[in-house]
């Protein structure tokens, strides 16, 4: 059975299972690895749930998640929301017409594309992803969402890195994250 989304106790259960992994993907970087948490059932669970929760009532027809992890948890989250998912995903990996949105790296630039039908006007949406860190991949992906016509009702991270500027970057969105490193 899930915590509630108000017992620190899931943060603290759910974020032993992170395991850090030092100077991955390169030198000088602490990763988290989610894999342990997605392994264990239960805290999988209890960490969708409470991913989803405080968006229960702000009627969301759209779940669209960030490649690649988001999209492991923005499945469960929709099928507990009753909402559609759409994949946001890096150029070129989409079959059908899409709009694109580029962003800024610390060195260099990105980009992140959805179909251009994934969802209209009418949609609600809610942006899933694993990690909110710098903000450029939720940002852009709130950009894309907003360019199709669509609201979006909030922003649902299993992490958030409170030393990076993620959350003032994406600041005016409604922001949840389950664990806060």
């Amino acid at each position: 059975m899930p915590l509630a989304p108000t017992d620190l106790d899931l943060a603290q259960r759910l974020s032993r299972l992170i395991r850090d992994v030092p100077d991955y993907p390169k030198p000088g970087i602490l990763f988290k690895d989610i894999t342990p948490l997605l392994g264990d059932a239960a805290a999988f669970a209890a960490a969708t749930d409470d991913m989803a929760r405080p968006f229960e009532a702000s009627a969301v027809t759209h779940v669209v998640a960030i490649e690649s992890r988001g999209f492991i948890l923005g499945g469960p989250i929709a099928q507990r929301l009753g909402a559609g998912f759409v994949p946001v995903r890096k150029p070129g990996k989409l079959p059908s017409a899409t709009r694109r949105e580029e962003y800024a790296l610390e060195y260099g630039s990105d980009a992140l594309e959805i179909h251009a039908d994934a969802c209209d006007s009418g949609a609600r949406v809610l942006i899933v992803d694993d990690v909110l860190a710098t903000g450029g991949t939720a940002d852009a992906t709130r950009r894309l969402v907003n360019a199709l016509g669509a609201t979006v009702v909030g922003l649902s991270f299993l992490i958030t890195l409170s030393f990076l500027p993620g959350r003032e970057r994406v600041a005016g969105t409604p922001i949840h994250s389950t664990i806060t490193f």
